[in-house]
Formats: structure tokens, sequence, C-alpha cells
């Protein structure tokens, strides 16, 4: 995917730097969710409603979107990214450099998605029945 940032807004030194970094996280503001729900069904493990705020779910009460991706390139003023989670044409709000030592805590608990991983419940709908083993 191609992120186009824009001259009148961020001058081509903003960027300096950035391409030395494998990930960034982009924090974008998801234009087309209209409205939320308090809870929502996630796609992984047993069909069952959980709290919007603990889901990584795009409909929120502030339509605001977290993606850590990889950084391929930079060519002026366009970022090269792969492994983006968003539609063409969602807004960028910022865009922040990942840095292991404070953006990653291994061993950190992840309530009931740490429950699935260990029950190795996986998207049937995605993968099939073959995807468990």
């Amino acid at each position: 995917a191609r992120i186009e940032l824009f001259s009148d807004r961020i001058p081509m030194i903003a960027l300096q730097d950035l391409e030395g970094f494998e990930r960034i996280w982009l924090i974008s503001f998801l234009h087309l969710n209209r409205h939320w729900n308090p809870t929502v069904r996630p796609p992984r493990g047993p069909k069952k409603r959980r709290g919007t705020l603990a889901t990584r779910a795009p409909h929120r009460p502030n339509p605001i979107g977290l993606s850590a991706v990889n950084l391929k390139r930079i060519d002026g003023l366009n970022l090269y990214v792969e492994g983006i989670d968003l539609l063409q044409g969602t807004p960028i709000l910022d865009i922040k450099p990942y840095v292991p030592y404070c953006d990653a805590f291994s061993g950190a608990k992840a309530g009931y998605v740490d429950e699935l991983e260990a029950s190795r419940q996986m998207e049937s709908e995605i993968w099939g029945a073959k995807g468990q083993d």
C-alpha cells in the first residue's frame, strides 16, 4: 500500500530518519464508521459478545484506528507499507515509529485472547476445520 502525505501539511524533513525503522504505527480516522455498539462478536473463538473496548473492532465510540505496518520504503512524501488493515482512502492522522523496547511487552496478559490461544481455537470460517490441530 502507498500512504501519500500532503506537502501543504507535512514537509519532507518530517520524514528524516524514519526509513531506518522496519515497522511504523499508523493512527487513522475510520471515516466510514457511522455507528458503534457497546458489544461485538470477534471473529476468533466462540461467537460470544465481548465489550467493544476489549476488542480490535473498527466500530468504536471514537473511530480511531491503530495499525502496526511494515515500512518497505519512502519515496518523497510517499510511504510504501505492507500488512495494512485499512481501506483505500482512510485518512491517516499520524505516523509514529514502532520501537520494540517500549512498544512490545513480552509476557503481557491478553485476557480472553490468551484463553483462545491456550485452547487453540482458530477462525474455522477462514481456515476451515483443518486449520485446527
